[in-house]
């Protein structure tokens, strides 16, 4: 099998890593795309992962809109050589478009449900769209369902082993209390309007009280912050991830990771309440708390650092959830290499394949 697998995100070079070697190892041939987004190359460089440079959709909504022919027509170029069987993509309009040209399937995984502009232009397109099964939105008789988040594509014990080296580098032993911070730039399509933690300065001064405090950030940060920024290679923040006692951050992507990971995590952002994930991950799991205020957020914040047994817990709640979701990147291979009998099988005996992949 000839298989297109599209990046567009840096999140999108983890959803994807396994399943490509994995896929490799079988015997198939891969050709993976992507767009110079934050630090989607520098990841993929990481992971020796090889990919043909697509190029940048901009920043702004009108670069983006103009851009999108122009994507379309390089990204046909770049692949209609390779004479792929299938695309594979993570909500990729370039993917939809060009293998609707070509005659070929196109499977979209999605979990965003404020994506609204991206899902209508790439649904009409493609022949799948699989969700997680907490995900809110009925996009039609093309979604089928699998119980999961896209985190557990590389974030499922199968999959994720954490390495405390990462420790070392930062000056940290296994036990020291330690606060990852995240802001997000908010020029995503999606998070046009949005908006998170206004004073960011008086959060990480207050949860320095509690033990170090690293920032991750997709922009410039304040001068008063500069040395918290956080300085390790990208590939190890999942590591770094798991043996924090706390997240708090703009970034949907990361809170959902620490959640995962049995690390606290604290969502701040005007889009609480709106994603399916995080409604699961606190509703269900206790795992996540979201909060449109950043001084609420603070609160709850202070409540879990001044608790010495909060990892403990989260521990133990990672477990619940574990034991109630697959291995997705093992749902991917086992989707890819089935299809399309794969579609009709998901839609109808979902949870016997749950337990399979489990």
């Amino acid at each position: 099998m000839r298989i297109v697998v599209d990046v567009n995100h840096p999140a999108h070079v983890h959803y994807f890593k396994n399943f490509i070697r994995e896929m490799e190892e079988r015997g198939h041939e891969v050709l993976v795309t992507a767009s110079e987004k934050d630090i989607s190359f520098e990841l993929l460089e990481k992971y020796h992962i090889g990919f043909k440079n697509v190029g940048s959709y901009g920043t702004s909504l009108v670069r983006k809109l103009i851009n999108i022919p122009i994507i379309d027509v390089r990204y046909y170029n770049l692949t209609k050589g390779f004479q792929p069987d299938i695309f594979i993509g993570a909500g990729s309009i370039r993917a939809a478009h060009v293998s609707y040209l070509l005659r070929k399937p196109c499977i979209n995984f999605e979990d965003t449900e404020h994506s609204t502009e991206q899902i209508r232009l790439y649904l009409p397109f493609v022949e799948g769209v699989p969700t997680p099964s907490c995900f809110t939105q009925d996009l039609g008789k093309k979604q089928i369902r699998f119980s999961g988040y896209m985190e557990l594509a590389y974030l499922h014990p199968n999959r994720f082993t954490p390495d405390p080296a990462v420790l070392d580098d930062l000056g940290l032993a296994e036990g020291d209390p330690f606060t990852i911070v995240r802001f997000v730039s908010w020029q995503a399509s999606h998070d046009l309007g949005q908006h998170g933690i206004h004073d960011r300065v008086g959060l990480v001064k207050a949860l320095e009280h509690y033990g170090r405090v690293l920032i991750t950030s997709e922009g410039a940060l304040p001068a008063e912050l500069q040395d918290y920024r956080l300085r390790v290679s990208p590939e190890k923040l999942h590591d770094l991830l798991y043996y924090a006692t706390l997240y708090v951050g703009e970034g949907g992507t990361m809170a959902s990771e620490a959640a995962i990971l049995g690390t606290p995590s604290i969502y701040v952002s005007s889009l609480a309440g709106t994603m399916g994930n995080f409604i699961e991950l606190e509703e269900t799991y206790d795992l996540l708390y979201s909060f449109t205020d950043g001084s609420a957020a603070l609160g709850k914040a202070i409540e879990i650092l001044q608790d010495p047994a909060s990892k403990e817990k989260w521990r133990s709640k990672r477990e619940r959830l574990l034991a109630d979701k697959i291995d997705v990147t093992a749902f991917m291979v086992w989707f890819i290499e089935n299809y399309p009998r794969s579609f009709t099988v998901q839609s109808r005996h979902g949870n016997t394949i749950k337990r399979s992949l489990s």
